[in-house]
């Protein structure tokens, strides 16, 4: 039988409608389509069933363009990701900063006091102090002022509040300084590191071999940080426990905290350092004599 005019037009117009949708979507630069279009005709009506295009950004087989990443910043964001990996070999995972007595103590319990007690940490305690330092041992690096390092670091190993954080912050320092000189090498690194006449601590050593390899400051501080609060989280997990889905929510609580901090060690002077975190102090000085103890601090 005849498909009656206005049927025809009918099926007309979806076969345009659905061709112009597969003709934008082609013409997309960089995306996947996935099109299905289904018409199904019947003895009494026409019936069109339509599934419209689904983009879905960037595909896994075209090459990056040369100009999406320039080639230096590349290599800085390779060595950053290395360096503050928990693959790097630093030993953080063997630290809780106080996080354990905490536990212990019953002032971290769950989701909602671990990320209390870290979001006071990182903005009131020693994130906040060790972002600054970093800033600043980074800054005189990079300007090749060996007497003003050399303060700076004799002020950074000062400011630990206890026997086993010294521990903590200069045996990573220490591994991390020894393995960049012996992987990542860096004209000017060892003259810089001869300055220090005291031994570095971990936010210190991070921002001299930053500078040396002219990776920049900004993106060399947020990744410190979140590479801090990601290693607190991970005790955490340990000792609650915490799942590995809790974890991934305390991180994104932290999120604008860890952006906030940073923004202000980028502005703060030496004169701004200082914690209010007396809690956090205490919970690292009652470590020491924990009975039970899965960390070194």
């Amino acid at each position: 039988m005849p498909m009656p005019a206005t049927r025809m037009d009918t099926t007309m117009r979806i076969t345009i409608t659905v061709m112009k949708v597969i003709m934008i979507i082609m013409a997309m630069p960089r995306m996947t389509m996935v099109t299905t279009t289904t018409i199904t005709t019947t003895s009494i009506a026409i019936t069109p069933t339509i599934t419209t295009a689904t983009c879905m950004l960037m595909t896994t087989n075209e090459p990056v363009r040369a100009g999406d990443l320039a080639e230096h910043e590349a290599a800085a964001l390779y060595r950053l990701m290395t360096w503050l990996s928990p693959a790097f070999p630093v030993g953080g995972f063997s630290y809780s900063s106080g996080i354990e007595w905490a536990v212990e103590a019953g002032d971290i319990t769950d989701i909602a006091t671990l990320a209390d007690w870290l979001d006071a940490m990182l903005g009131d305690g020693s994130g906040f102090c060790d972002a600054t330092f970093l800033v600043h041992a980074y800054r005189a690096a990079e300007a090749d002022e060996t007497a003003t390092l050399n303060e700076i670091a004799e002020l950074a190993a000062a400011f630990v509040p206890s026997r086993e954080r010294q521990l903590e912050t200069t045996s990573q320092g220490r591994a991390f300084v020894d393995i960049a000189r012996a992987a990542w090498d860096a004209d000017g690194l060892d003259v810089m590191i001869a300055a220090c006449r005291t031994p570095l601590v971990y936010p210190i050593a991070v921002g001299v071999v930053a500078a040396q390899h002219g990776v920049p400051l900004a993106p060399t501080l947020h990744a410190f940080l979140h590479a801090l609060v990601s290693n607190w989280i991970s005790a955490a997990g340990r000792l609650i426990p915490l799942g590995q889905t809790d974890s991934q929510r305390v991180l994104v609580k932290l999120e604008a905290a860890v952006a906030a901090t940073a923004n202000r060690a980028l502005n703060a002077a030496l004169d701004d350092l200082g914690s209010a975190t007396f809690r956090a102090d205490l919970a690292s000085l009652r470590h020491e004599t924990q009975y039970t103890r899965l960390f070194r601090s």
